[in-house]
């Protein structure tokens, strides 16, 4: 059974994720920063890190949302950053943000579906995505993807939550994701939903090994997982084949 933002409606998920994102797009920034207590800017930094050797000069960041790991990614020098996001709301936001900063031609923020690129085969130098991948109605169509447009020898950089293996602080996370991310992201975005379909998310979604053994299935190579703060989040890393 696919997790879906609003258990109500009988629309599908991409549809349901959209408009989520729609509703606390005004919000979004100044959660993240609440919600993770700023960790979530350290563990960017650690994820764009896996592509310093690589030097990529042409960036495609899925589920962009606002912007926050395309302008992490800068610190690579690339040329272009493309980011595509369903969330028009989302978009708009990011757009405002580049604007102000003066990055409007440098980080190119555009709708689209991350299982249908607009973009032709063997396009980019690296494809990353910050907390999208477990909001993809279909995981293996959206990855398989992503490995199409990709150049060969390419690597994918993904970040998403995972959960932890320590016991003890598995029990202090699963009592805050329960008890006090809903009701905090409530009061400040305003949607009963959005933040009660996050851990429901995170609990779904097939983390570590399994998130590898997909990566291998639709064709990534060299796979790895590395873990962060005892497993909340985890940052993938697979390359496209010669």
């Amino acid at each position: 059974m696919k997790v879906v933002p609003y258990k109500d409606q009988n629309t599908g998920k991409k549809e349901q994720v959209a408009l989520m994102f729609n509703n606390i797009s005004h919000s979004y920034d100044l959660l993240n920063r609440v919600l993770s207590g700023g960790i979530d800017i350290y563990w960017r930094k650690r994820a764009i890190s896996f592509l310093v050797a690589d030097q990529p000069k042409l960036i495609l960041d899925i589920a962009t949302g606002t912007g926050d790991f395309a302008l992490e990614a800068l610190k690579l020098n690339p040329d272009k950053i493309i980011g595509v996001d369903i969330s028009e709301g989302m978009l708009a936001k990011g757009r405002e943000k580049m604007k102000k900063m003066g990055l409007a031609d440098k980080i190119i923020l555009q709708k689209g579906d991350s299982e249908k690129l607009d973009f032709a085969d063997n396009t980019f130098d690296a494809a990353i995505v910050s907390f999208g991948v477990r909001n993809f109605e279909n995981l293996e169509r959206g990855l398989s993807d992503i490995f199409r447009v990709l150049k060969p020898n390419a690597k994918l950089v993904v970040l998403e939550f995972s959960q932890p293996t320590n016991k003890s602080f598995a029990k202090l996370y699963n009592f805050y994701s329960k008890n006090i991310l809903p009701p905090i992201g409530k009061l400040i975005s305003q949607d009963d939903a959005a933040y009660t379909y996050l851990p429901e998310s995170v609990k779904a979604f097939p983390y570590g090994i399994e998130f590898l053994r997909i990566l291998e299935k639709v064709g990534f190579k060299d796979n790895l997982c590395t873990p962060l703060t005892f497993g909340i989040s985890s940052i993938y890393c697979g390359k496209k084949p010669l």
